[in-house]
């Protein structure tokens, strides 16, 4: 079955970070109800448990050393921020080659303590399909921000310093 569902892209600008909004007028997209795995955890979870909330969203691999200072920016995004509640952080292995247990160590080895799970092809094939085959290049450091109502935003790709992820996702924190 085919759904056609038409996306608006707009661009601005956010304090010299520039963000994409990609947002749907007609439904959320479909990979926001494909289950992924928590590989700390083993607890499976949606975009869509996520509602109300902001998720700040990377993809990455194991083997990618930018990964590594992304994740450590992130990390200190939530120190930065005092740790907010309604600030939620994945990390998608789009690494079709690496594991859950793999992706445990790695995100035990660096002390990196929100969502990590490896993407099903559904969820790398829908994000490379609607905002880009970036998204499956994880030394681009490509991250989305999920606002509260569902709507993706695209922040710029390179690695982002916590200073920089303040500036994008206290917007939509403080609606």
């Amino acid at each position: 079955m085919m759904i056609s569902i038409a996306f608006i892209l707009t661009v601005s600008a956010c304090a010299g970070t520039q963000v994409d909004t990609v947002s749907s007028p007609v439904a959320k997209p479909d990979w926001f109800d494909m289950e992924l795995v928590d590989a700390q955890t083993g607890e499976t979870f949606t975009m869509n448990d996520y509602a109300g909330k902001v998720v700040l969203l990377e993809t990455m691999a194991i083997w990618c050393p930018n990964c590594v200072v992304q994740g450590n920016e992130i990390r200190n995004l939530h120190k930065l921020l005092g740790y907010p509640d309604d600030l939620i952080s994945v990390s998608l292995d789009v690494d079709i080659n690496e594991d859950n247990a793999a992706l445990k160590e790695y995100a035990y080895g660096y002390g990196f303590d929100w969502h990590f799970a490896i993407a099903p092809l559904e969820v790398a094939r829908a994000l490379g399909n609607l905002y880009t085959a970036q998204y499956l290049n994880p030394p681009l450091a490509p991250m989305l921000v999920i606002d509260r109502n569902g709507n993706v935003h695209h922040l710029e790709y390179g690695i982002k310093d916590a200073a920089t992820l303040q500036v994008a996702v206290e917007p939509y924190l403080a609606k």
